[in-house]
């Protein structure tokens, strides 16, 4: 799984941290993230969703933990959503798909990320928590994205994040903390029906949780306390960018 040569595993451990860190600080796990570095590396597309999963729990839930004590979680904000979204995320990790339709859904799932990324976040005066969303739009909402979750490889908050801030569901730091806790409940579900019908390198996966755990650890502090992080945003947009075109590539 991890490169042989010295300078290919210092610059994916060095990778691995920064997509850490910048989705930490706000409040996401970074699978899509850890699927672009991976795939850059030549991981195989059956390896990928597994690996990206197990990383995505541990750093959705230390950014979870940081932006819960500074008190921006709000439950009832987010249990709709989950009611559906986990059983969805399982069936949609045992889902079987061929390895060209993965690299194609796979590169539309990073395009939107880097598309989320690239844009303007809204200015503090526009982040205001207004409604919350009817139940039965949160129920179906839940659904589609946890399936969707399971089925690539991630937790599903790039895609509830903007749902919540162009809706105004939620201002940023709360959907943030949201987003946290429902990306590691759907990565749980997606990685149990994944590890169904997959093996995956834990011996190698060890070395990038740990520096995933530090770039999770240090982002999610400064975002929830310190800082907006937009500039890191559209830096890792870049990289998915340029990820969604290789993977693209490889599937065409």
């Amino acid at each position: 799984m991890l490169p042989a040569q010295p300078e290919l595993l210092a610059l994916l451990l060095a990778s691995v941290f920064f997509v850490a860190f910048a989705y930490a600080s706000v409040g996401h796990g970074g699978a899509s993230g850890y699927l672009a570095v991976l795939s850059f590396f030549g991981l195989a597309p059956a390896l990928m969703a597994p690996g990206a999963l197990c990383l995505n729990l541990l750093v959705a839930g230390t950014s979870f933990t940081l932006y819960w004590r500074a008190g921006h979680f709000v439950w009832r904000l987010l249990w709709p959503f989950l009611v559906t979204s986990v059983p969805f995320a399982f069936l949609g990790g045992l889902t079987q798909v061929s390895p060209r339709a993965y690299l194609l859904l796979l590169g539309v799932v990073l395009l939107f990320a880097a598309y989320r990324l690239l844009s303007s976040a809204p200015s503090p005066q526009q982040e205001s928590l207004l409604h919350l969303p009817p139940l039965w739009i949160a129920l179906a909402t839940g659904a589609g994205l946890g399936y969707l979750s399971g089925l690539v490889g991630v937790g599903g908050g790039i895609f509830l994040s903007p749902l919540m801030i162009l809706l105004k569901w939620a201002d940023a730091k709360r959907t943030a903390a949201a987003s946290a806790a429902f990306i590691w409940v759907n990565s749980a579900a997606g990685l149990y029906g994944q590890l169904l019908r997959k093996t995956v390198d834990w011996h190698a996966l060890l070395w990038l949780a740990v520096v995933a755990f530090a770039g999770g650890l240090a982002g999610s502090y400064l975002g929830a306390r310190r800082l907006r992080g937009l500039w890191l945003r559209r830096i890792l947009g870049v990289v998915l960018l340029l990820a969604t075109v290789k993977l693209l590539r490889m599937a065409l």
